[in-house]
């Protein structure tokens, strides 16, 4: 299909303007407005992007259903990018059309509260957003916006068989990559609204630098500047923001409330889906040991730390340490040891993360994968980042707190 038409799907008649702080006027058509206006996407305004990193950043309020909007505008941009240099050819107008509803509506399956559900036992929130895609209203909704939904919730849930389509293929690793809407957005929106400088992202230099190959999203050679800055900023936000002391203490102490809720029989998996932030804080009303931490976690009182180290993944007690079943009988270990109650302790070992980049970066008569170019993150060296910002921390209630406990707790991580 020639690049004319597809650019006229992406660009006639979207006359419908929102105004957003980040990227200024974002169009969109009838049928995409009225998606954005659905009840599945405004109940993303009820989930906090951040969650508890408001303790520290007062303005990291912004909302789930704001960041799903960046992720839209920014894949429009980049389709229209690739479309008007002929980086396209495999390109369907129903494909395209999908492409953008699935960036509108990546998130609708997300939990509250941040990240702090994701190494739970819970269905992963892109195939809860799938399942919701195939349902109604948002079914209907989205074949009126030209898309279909079955190749929106491939696009989404990577899981999800998308027939080898070459298509659905490319636009599901563009959504979430290293150089993803999605990353571009989120970095920069989370920095704005925390007032830090640390995440912003050059997007129009990175939509001009994309390129495809062999049906996967590359950058031309000016355009890795673009990588490691955004591999960069990812580093920075991860040790200023989202894994701020203050905001690991919340987000352990929530955990934890969740798994012995879950290890009592008190809570299922069920009941923490499809709900927002004001239907998270329901759950923890009400009487019962498990809903300690969460509870103080969600009023500002949280838990101080008596002990810090390096995680270090060679050491077997550390790597044991990352099992949740194995770290609850830790923390009851270590609680019954200093004579409190375990429900007053929480180690926290904060998830694995990556700073390596499978791009492709294509000049010079060759192509190579970014990791394998000399730079700050190639080769071994984006391990040294994760080494620096991971660490193992106990956490415990104010007023709980045992002279022999920061001593246990050092012989526990050693």
């Amino acid at each position: 299909m020639s690049e004319q038409p597809l650019l006229l799907a992406l660009s006639r008649r979207f006359d419908q303007v929102v105004r957003d702080p980040i990227w200024g006027d974002i169009h969109l058509d009838a049928s995409l407005e009225a998606l954005f206006h659905s009840h599945p996407l405004t109940f993303l305004d009820g989930i906090r992007q951040l969650g508890p990193v408001a303790r520290v950043y007062p303005g990291a309020t912004h909302t789930r259903r704001a960041h799903s909007l960046g992720v839209y505008q920014l894949a429009r941009r980049m389709a229209l990018s690739l479309l008007e240099r002929g980086q396209l050819p495999f390109a369907t107008e129903a494909g395209l059309r999908s492409f953008l509803v699935a960036a509108l509506c990546h998130d609708i399956g997300h939990f509250p509260y941040a990240h702090s559900l994701k190494e739970l036992p819970l269905t992963p929130h892109e195939v809860l957003a799938g399942e919701l895609i195939l349902g109604e209203p948002l079914k209907d909704l989205i074949l009126v916006c030209g898309a279909l939904p079955e190749t929106v919730a491939a696009i989404i849930d990577r899981d999800r068989p998308s027939g080898d389509d070459t298509e659905t293929e490319f636009y599901r690793r563009l959504l979430s990559g290293v150089l993803d809407p999605d990353k571009i957005d989120y970095l920069t929106r989370d920095a704005y609204f925390c007032g830090v400088p640390y995440g912003i992202q050059d997007a129009d230099f990175i939509v001009r630098r994309l390129l495809v190959e062999k049906g996967r999203a590359a950058v031309d050679e000016r355009g890795a500047m673009s990588v490691e800055a955004a591999l960069f900023s990812k580093y920075q936000m991860y040790r200023s923001v989202y894994w701020h002391p203050v905001v690991r203490a919340a987000t352990s102490m929530v955990k934890k409330a969740v798994l012995m809720g879950m290890a009592a029989g008190a809570l299922r998996p069920e009941s923490l889906y499809g709900l927002d932030d004001a239907g998270f804080v329901f759950l923890f009303k009400g009487e019962g040991k498990w809903k300690i931490p969460a509870r103080d976690a969600l009023r500002g009182s949280l838990y101080i730390p008596v002990a810090e180290l390096a995680y270090d993944g060679s050491n077997p007690v550390h790597e044991d340490l990352c099992d949740l079943g194995k770290r609850m009988e830790a923390e009851a270990s270590l609680a019954a040891a200093c004579d409190i109650s375990d429900s007053d302790l929480v180690i926290d070992i904060p998830e694995p993360i990556s700073f390596e980049a499978d791009l492709r970066v294509v000049g010079g008569g060759r192509t190579e994968s970014f990791t394998e170019r000399e730079g700050l993150f190639g080769g071994s060296k984006a391990g040294n980042f994760v080494a620096s910002l991971r660490k193992i921390r106990i956490f415990v209630r104010p007023g709980a707190s045992r002279p022999s406990l920061a001593g246990l707790a050092g012989e526990l991580l050693s």
